[in-house]
């Protein structure tokens, strides 16, 4: 005689709850500090649990797209990144102004290839500002002295022009700086390029950026004549001189 098997028990698993979704901008695509929104925001899916306050969904603006294109990043953002009104500019507001600290004062100074590491100045980088005179030596001949007049300034800005190579290619130099000054130091280079037969910038190391209180060259406002070493430049050879500044 056979055994009767068991009858099987079939028993549901339950299922998982349906995740609730909400649309979210988010960035297509990678935008630097000061460039603007065009075709690089997007909506995408999001965990309703997971959505920050400030992000910015489609169920409460809806046209958000057509409204944020030409805002200005205020600082760099991400592929995938959500958007944030905090991070933007919006169209006609200043940038400059808006990412300038309180108490500061942003200058615009003119710069070459050969005055600014060879056109490897960025925003954000810091920078010293050596000047360049000519200077009477004494002995009826001239010469010229530099200095550096403002140390570890951080550069907003380079206004960059395309100019093609003798190879035909394409390369991106600086025209305009724009340093990120006290009031003080705003004076300083304004008297220092009507002086100046050259302004310089000297890229500095990340690791020195962290310097305070450094020397700048305040006698330029002051009125109060000093005397200092200078570096005099004279067919070549270079000699420290004491001046009269």
């Amino acid at each position: 005689m056979v055994a009767t098997p068991p009858p099987q028990v079939i028993v549901d698993s339950p299922q998982a709850p349906a995740i609730a979704l909400q649309d979210v901008l988010v960035l297509s695509g990678d935008v630097a500090m000061g460039s603007p929104l065009e075709n690089n925001i997007s909506w995408e899916s999001w965990p309703s649990n997971g959505i920050n306050a400030n992000f910015i969904t489609r169920a409460v603006e809806p046209d958000a797209v057509e409204k944020l294109k030409g805002s200005v990043a205020r600082v760099a953002m991400f592929t995938g990144e959500p958007l944030r009104r905090s991070k933007l500019i919006g169209e006609g507001q200043s940038f400059m102004s808006s990412i300038l600290p309180s108490g500061m004062r942003a200058v615009a100074t003119a710069i070459s290839a050969d005055t600014s590491a060879g056109g490897f100045i960025l925003p954000n980088d810091f920078v010293d500002v050596i000047m360049t005179r000519r200077s009477d030596t004494g002995t009826g001949g001239s010469g010229f002295t530099t200095e550096t007049i403002l140390k570890n300034i951080r550069v907003l800005a380079i206004d960059q022009t395309i100019q093609e190579d003798e190879e035909g290619k394409k390369t991106r130099v600086g025209q305009t700086a724009t340093l990120e000054l006290t009031p003080q130091q705003a004076e300083i280079i304004t008297v220092a390029q009507q002086m100046a037969d050259r302004l310089t910038l000297a890229l500095r190391s990340i690791t020195d950026s962290q310097e305070k209180n450094l020397g700048e060259a305040d006698y330029l406002v002051s009125g109060n004549g000093r005397r200092g070493t200078v570096r005099l430049i004279k067919s070549g050879e270079v000699s420290e001189v004491g001046a009269r500044k």
